[in-house]
């Protein structure tokens, strides 16, 4: 589960273009934040991936990324020329027949993970546009098949990918089914996705061969190819749209209460914390921590009905050039129990806290993959066993008393950093503009360094009150 949101600069209160994601993982499936700098790389060098080795591409662009902690790719992430992109599973009739393929003992030859075309499109794109075209060709010559869980085989982990991509000036929505894709592009207003196919009769690029193959499968009637329906003709019936669809719309109810006042990044934290508190469901019957249903800031289940908990959330802002810096605001873990750490680029390096996992460092194909396990070494474990702290219990006894705590300490945290980021980017703004960009890149890591220093030290002092309280 994931939902990722976009914003264009005629609706946000920043006059920039503004992208959120939560990342939803299963419950061990720690998301450190890793750097990767601008490289070149030889002719004929090969990337070796989860399933496939791919030609190296000549360059490949400075990002930062959510990476989880056994795969090479990204759930969200941002690159030097200002393009960020979140990912969606989705289920799509093609998944269903590879699925079964798969157990008629005729198993499709495995591709890429989301993950990895979302990094990929970083890597190689300077532009939204560029971004898409490279996952698009990729998928084309690729495919998708192959487990993107831990622990699970190729039967229960696969899916197909969904992605908002944008840059300063634009975004698209791309869904993908097996080798087989659609894109809509978004020049105003905002858009967003969740574990569904959303594209209907409307699109500006796609396959060239997305409607002959729904027609020729059945999946759509001859004779009726000007009215074509992508998600109604693609997506697989026999999932079931409630794990997702209550989840999108909450999204675009909360852009659209937004959008009056601007849609700024501290509304889209907010939107991403989300739990159903203002409807007339009223939030979980119990708390938050004990869900009833599936929410936008996700936690695990008792009962095993959602996946696990949010892994990782992220706010993008991406103002044009020389008028700002591309930046993200990262938060590990539920965001409604973390905070949001500010990340710019260009970077000189991550401190290497937020870059580890737990206990397990090899990257591997996910049906090899062992649980993680804490490590006082892993940012982003410590913030898992907050987490834990402010549940009490599984079944979230004590987190109704010791959660508020935990948000009045971050809250005042994030708000301190909204501020001196501004002074932080108009110094580093100054700098690149002087051709100093190591100078910058200097005084942002510092910056991000300090951060996860007074987030650590917030963390600590959350959990000796909340334990404090009984």
């Amino acid at each position: 589960m994931c939902d990722t949101l976009v914003a264009l600069p005629d609706v946000t209160s920043t006059g920039t273009v503004i992208l959120g994601k939560n990342s939803d993982r299963p419950a061990f499936d720690c998301q450190p934040l890793h750097y990767s700098p601008r490289a070149r790389h030889a002719p004929g060098e090969k990337l070796t991936l989860a399933y496939v080795a791919l030609p190296q591409s000549e360059v490949t662009y400075a990002t930062v990324g959510s990476r989880p902690y056994w795969c090479w790719g990204y759930e969200e992430g941002f690159n030097e020329f200002g393009v960020a992109i979140g990912n969606e599973a989705i289920f799509t009739r093609e998944s269903a027949l590879a699925a079964a393929r798969q157990l008629e003992g005729r198993p499709p030859e495995a591709g890429l993970l989301g993950m990895e075309l979302l990094r990929l499109g970083l890597e190689r794109g300077k532009s939204a546009a560029e971004a898409l075209t490279v996952i698009a060709e990729l998928v084309e010559d690729y495919g998708q098949w192959g487990s993107g869980v831990p622990g699970s085989d190729h039967l229960q982990g696969s899916y197909n990918n969904s992605f908002i991509i944008a840059d300063p000036k634009e975004a698209w929505v791309l869904e993908t089914a097996g080798k087989r894709w659609v894109a809509r592009r978004i020049t105003s207003g905002y858009a967003a996705i969740s574990n569904e196919p959303s594209i209907r009769t409307h699109w500006d690029e796609s396959s060239p061969d997305l409607v002959g193959r729904a027609v020729e499968k059945g999946w759509w009637p001859a004779g009726k190819e000007a009215l074509f329906d992508f998600a109604l003709a693609y997506t697989d019936r026999h999932k079931p749209l409630q794990v997702s669809h209550i989840r999108a719309q909450r999204l675009r109810q909360l852009l659209a209460e937004g959008r009056d006042q601007g849609i700024s990044p501290q509304w889209v934290k907010r939107i991403l914390r989300d739990h159903y508190e203002d409807t007339f469901l009223a939030g979980p019957y119990f708390n938050a921590a004990l869900p009833d249903f599936l929410t936008i800031c996700m936690h695990s289940s008792p009962a095993g009905f959602t996946w696990g908990n949010t892994a990782s959330s992220a706010v993008f802002s991406l103002p044009e050039p020389g008028q700002g810096l591309p930046h993200m605001w990262w938060c590990a873990g539920t965001p409604c129990t973390g905070v949001y750490l500010p990340v710019f680029l260009p970077l000189a390096s991550l401190p290497e806290t937020v870059t580890r996992a737990g206990t397990v460092t090899a990257l591997l194909p996910p049906p090899e993959v062992p649980r993680d396990t804490y490590s006082s070494a892993s940012y982003w474990w410590k913030f898992r066993h907050l987490l834990d702290v402010l549940k009490g219990d599984e079944e979230g006894s004590f987190f109704n008393l010791r959660q508020p705590v935990a948000r009045l300490a971050f809250d005042r945290l994030e708000a301190a950093w909204a501020l001196e980021a501004r002074a932080v980017e108009k110094e580093a703004l100054a700098a690149v503009a002087a051709g100093k960009e190591e100078d910058a890149a200097a005084r942002l890591t510092a910056f991000t360094a300090r951060c996860v220093d007074e987030a650590l030290a917030t963390a600590r002092k959350v959990k000796e009150a909340v334990l404090a309280l009984g």
